[in-house]
């Protein structure tokens, strides 16, 4: 299986939610915050804490992840859902 590292997943995170804007840091050994914007504006459409990674990740990690950040995103912010959608 592939790994990638921190950077290369927030990278694939990156273009995965493209046009949205996608950043990423870890805040701990173990778990990142990531925040969702509107790369017009600057607008934080959502920021997520605690989310758990690695510094070291194999690609079903990453799937996860960006499966979180979506269900974040539709259970707090609905109307936001279909912005990214549109990506």
């Amino acid at each position: 299986m592939n790994k990638v590292t921190f950077p290369n997943a927030c990278q694939l995170m990156r273009w995965h939610f493209h046009p949205v804007g996608f950043e990423a840091n870890m805040d701990a050994p173990g778990s990142m915050v990531a925040r969702l914007f509107d790369r017009a504006s600057g607008e934080t459409v959502i920021a997520i804490a605690a989310i758990p990674c690695a510094t070291v990740m194999n690609a079903t990690d990453v799937e996860r992840i960006i499966e979180a950040i979506e269900l974040e995103v539709e259970t707090f912010i609905p109307r936001r859902s279909l912005y990214l959608n549109r990506a």
